[in-house]
């Protein structure tokens, strides 16, 4: 489920708040930031459930509309017979009826029920309801789950991803989930393809590396790497951070915000830690990152100080690597 580029920023934010946000009366353990990374990248998953937990309510909504429809007094076309594909999509039966699906809700969201936020679902769906895409799908006499769960990756990545009201109450629920929303419903997307296909659906493993060893290839655990990422950056935040001050001229060193150097560090312990990995290739992951947890001209400033940090780190060191 989850790939390097998003465990790269899970390392980084949780190095980030281990040095620059936790109490000064209180110094976190190996254990604690393990723990941290941890509850961080299983947040990725529990959002992913959560949001795959929006068809059915979307779907009851819809059919609400309908009942409430046929009860008024002066009663139109539509009303008497009105469109029922999407208040009838398989999608939406398919995952209450689903045992693993259903199971694994109860454990993580014991307690929670869409139905009080129901004003954010009713206002998805008169967006929906006005799109071109939804239109064309209401008029088509295809009917099947592979055309529902179609419909369903068009709502999550055109009325899902931007949506400020949705952003709002995930934020208010967990701070875990800050920035996750679009790769979580990436992963719902994914599913839905799935679904659309096999007619399965199954519990994700957390780490991308973890499917690939089902499928029987050699790979690096993902787990292992982010882990070891993250020691190495903490353990050598003082010598990374003082090598990166020190390269600068003192002009460039009220440049030097401290999301940035947390992201070089992180790329530093990468380089000087994995082989496998080619210099450039870490140096690119991160610079990438900055342009979505740095300034402006984070980018830039840091694939320089990067490239010029990570040459001296290389000559000094025995790391077999060329930038």
């Amino acid at each position: 489920m989850l790939n390097r580029r998003i465990l790269r920023i899970k390392a980084f934010k949780v190095l980030y708040s281990t040095v620059f946000c936790q109490d000064s009366q209180t110094q976190m353990t190996i254990r604690d930031i393990d723990s941290a990374l941890e509850q961080s990248c299983e947040a990725v998953r529990d959002l992913y459930i959560l949001m795959l937990g929006t068809v059915a309510p979307l779907t009851r909504i819809a059919n609400e509309r309908i009942e409430a429809a046929s009860r008024k007094i002066n009663r139109t076309e539509e009303d008497l017979n009105p469109n029922r594909k999407f208040a009838d999509n398989a999608l939406a039966t398919f995952l209450l009826e689903e045992p693993d699906f259903k199971k694994i809700w109860k454990k993580k969201f014991p307690k929670f029920d869409w139905n009080q936020y129901d004003l954010i679902l009713k206002d998805i769906l008169n967006d929906i309801a006005a799109k071109d895409w939804y239109r064309s799908y209401m008029a088509s006499e295809t009917v099947s789950l592979a055309e529902d769960c179609k419909l369903f990756t068009k709502i999550f990545e055109e009325e899902f991803v931007d949506n400020e009201a949705l952003a709002e109450m995930l934020e208010d629920m967990s701070l875990l989930w800050n920035d996750d929303l679009a790769y979580a419903l990436t992963c719902c997307c994914r599913s839905f393809e799935t679904i659309a296909k096999t007619g399965r659906w199954s519990f994700p493993p957390l780490y991308q590396s973890e499917i690939m060893a089902k499928e029987g290839k050699e790979v690096e655990s993902d787990k292992d790497f982010t882990v070891r990422l993250l020691h190495n950056a903490y353990s050598s935040y003082p010598k990374y951070s003082d090598l990166l001050s020190g390269m600068v001229s003192k002009f460039e060193k009220d440049r030097l915000v401290s999301t940035d150097v947390c992201l070089m560090v992180c790329c530093l312990a990468e380089i000087m830690n994995f082989p496998s990995i080619p210099a450039r290739v870490s140096i690119n992951e991160y610079v990438e990152i900055s342009k979505f947890y740095g300034t402006p001209k984070s980018s830039v400033f840091v694939n320089g100080l990067l490239d010029k940090a990570a040459r001296k780190l290389l000559a000094e060191g025995n790391v077999n690597k060329t930038i």
